[in-house]
């Protein structure tokens, strides 16, 4: 995979570029400085020299070659280098282009700045110079607007500008928990049909075989067969170990039938386990790798969107003890997340309405621009939900990767509506009760002065988008909901800690509140 930085002169393709190889620990290749080297002198002298139709011939030749070498790179290209079809027709086969944009007076101070380095944009004076940039603008503006990845650079920090940009990408790489077997931290990628080229990504990570390809029945009948057949494709000997799906089957006797699969299929120390499913897959086959001969590599394709924007990520891999939900774990982060948006096409709308309050409590968390996707209520290509749901987290836990504190911040809705969820005999999906937690902690934040009394309706009018529960289901005992918060793993000292919406976008955490105050919040559905 190569990621083009492309834009008009100045837009900041070079400098990004950069940043982005060193976020991502990948080469980075100024195709001009490529472009100067080869022809043993600089852009502008080929101008002078030669004029533009010898560049573009050195051009294309630079980009094929580039295309063509092995391995993932960032490459800033010229501002005029897919204006070429073949060029464009090429890049886009093996890549992915982001498009830089600014302002055309941003554009101009930063080439005045270089002057004489940008020989599309020479002149004898500063108006001659803003003259031809604009006259350039105007000629590329459709051009450069038929890219559908686009980011403005203008008015926005380095470091914003890299962030959205590994947004865009669908591309990040976490250093915060660590592990022999992933001693320089891990990637996580969002990718339409990555699940098909599985194989050419271990490759790249130096991954080695066997691989146990770990699964439940449910999802191994839908993509199992893409998986192995990409990983046969890379020369990888492929072993199914499967088991039946649902939360039932997440125990330690699970565990334990993959350790002994595992034996059986030869894996050694330095062999592969490669987790194909929702959460309970993930967290069930990052447990087993982590205990088995003390440690193994994994990689987790999570194929559900709860899985995609929360659970598959941050390395928390456990199974359950009849007492309790993930009271056996340990933290043991991937070699690899790759998530295929695309298997989500297969998965039943309930268990997509369940995901779906995972986005819009990441978009609440940290995201304005993800809650206002959310609101769309539109199930379509998902790409951009899923890329910017897990950036959240990935901030988060980046930030606190084993559970310090900030990390608590991803327990937005989830402290009412882990009480929720245990009152109603887990009838109700977790998706479910965290749409109803969020609503109700919005409405205590209120209470408490911490945010405007109009946040839970904006919260739960996008739930109900995604006809998602806003209010405790008629039934529900509230004193059973308030017993079974008592009892959840976020208290301190005694107390329960809430982590309450301030406004879409900010969340507060270590939050207490008095008995009352929350009782009042927890009015079921039916409640006159």
């Amino acid at each position: 995979m190569k990621y083009f930085l492309y834009g008009p002169p100045a837009s900041g393709k070079s400098t990004l570029g950069r940043a982005l190889a060193a976020a991502w620990g990948l080469p980075f290749v100024d195709l001009d400085a490529r472009i100067a080297a080869t022809a043993g002198k600089p852009i502008p002298r080929i101008f002078a020299e030669e004029g533009e139709p010898a560049f573009r011939r050195l051009e294309s030749e630079a980009l094929t070659a580039v295309t063509q070498q092995p391995g993932d790179a960032v490459v800033a290209l010229g501002g005029g280098a897919l204006l070429d079809a073949a060029n464009r027709r090429r890049a886009e086969a093996r890549g992915q282009v982001l498009v830089l944009e600014a302002a055309p007076e941003t554009l101009l101070a930063r080439a005045e700045a270089a002057q004489g380095k940008r020989p599309l944009l020479a002149g004898d004076s500063p108006a001659a110079r803003a003259r031809r940039l604009q006259e350039l603008l105007a000629a590329r503006e459709a051009h450069y607007r038929s890219f559908p990845r686009r980011l403005s650079t203008d008015g926005v920090s380095p470091e914003e500008a890299l962030w959205e940009a590994q947004i865009r990408l669908g591309r990040f790489h976490l250093r915060g928990m660590t592990s022999p077997w992933a001693p320089a931290g891990y990637t996580v990628a969002v990718q339409p049909g990555v699940r098909r080229r599985v194989g050419a990504w271990l490759r790249a990570a130096g991954l080695e075989g066997p691989v146990a390809l770990v699964s439940d029945t449910t999802v191994a009948a839908l993509h199992a067969d893409d998986v192995q057949a990409a990983l046969e494709a890379a020369g990888y000997r492929v072993v199914r170990l499967l088991f039946p799906a649902g939360e039932a089957h997440k125990t330690v006797t699970t565990v334990q039938r993959l350790w002994e699969g595992f034996l059986q299929a030869g894996l050694e120390r330095g062999s592969t386990v490669v987790a194909l499913g929702g959460g309970v897959v993930g967290d069930l086959t990052g447990f087993a790798a982590a205990t088995y001969m003390r440690g193994v590599a994994w990689v987790n394709l999570p194929t559900t969107l709860l899985a995609m924007v929360d659970a598959g990520l941050g390395g928390k891999t456990g199974a359950d003890l009849p007492a309790g939900k993930n009271l056996v774990g340990a933290f043991h982060p991937p070699r690899l997340v790759l998530a295929d948006p695309e298997a989500l096409q297969t998965l039943p709308n309930a268990e997509f309405r369940n995901g779906m309050a995972e986005v819009v409590k990441h978009g609440v968390i940290g995201d304005p621009a993800l809650f206002a996707l959310a609101a769309r209520g539109a199930r379509e290509a998902m790409t951009a939900e899923v890329a910017r749901g897990m950036a959240v987290k990935i901030r988060i836990i980046e930030a606190d990767p084993y559970e310090g504190g900030q990390r608590a911040a991803l327990n937005l809705g989830h402290t009412i509506g882990h009480g929720v969820e245990a009152a109603s005999g887990f009838r109700l999906r977790h998706g479910e009760a965290v749409a109803v937690g969020m609503v109700a902690e919005a409405r205590l934040a209120a209470r408490l002065g911490l945010a405007s009394p109009n946040l839970a309706e904006e919260i739960a009018a996008v739930l109900k988008a995604w006809r998602l529960p806003t209010a405790i289901p008629a039934g529900l005992d509230t004193e059973a909901i308030w017993q079974a918060m008592r009892h959840d793993k976020k208290k301190a000292a005694g107390k329960l800690r809430f982590a309450l919406p301030v406004r879409v976008g900010e969340v507060r955490v270590g939050i207490t509140a008095p008995e009352e105050e929350v009782r009042a919040v927890l009015p079921r559905a039916d409640a006159k």
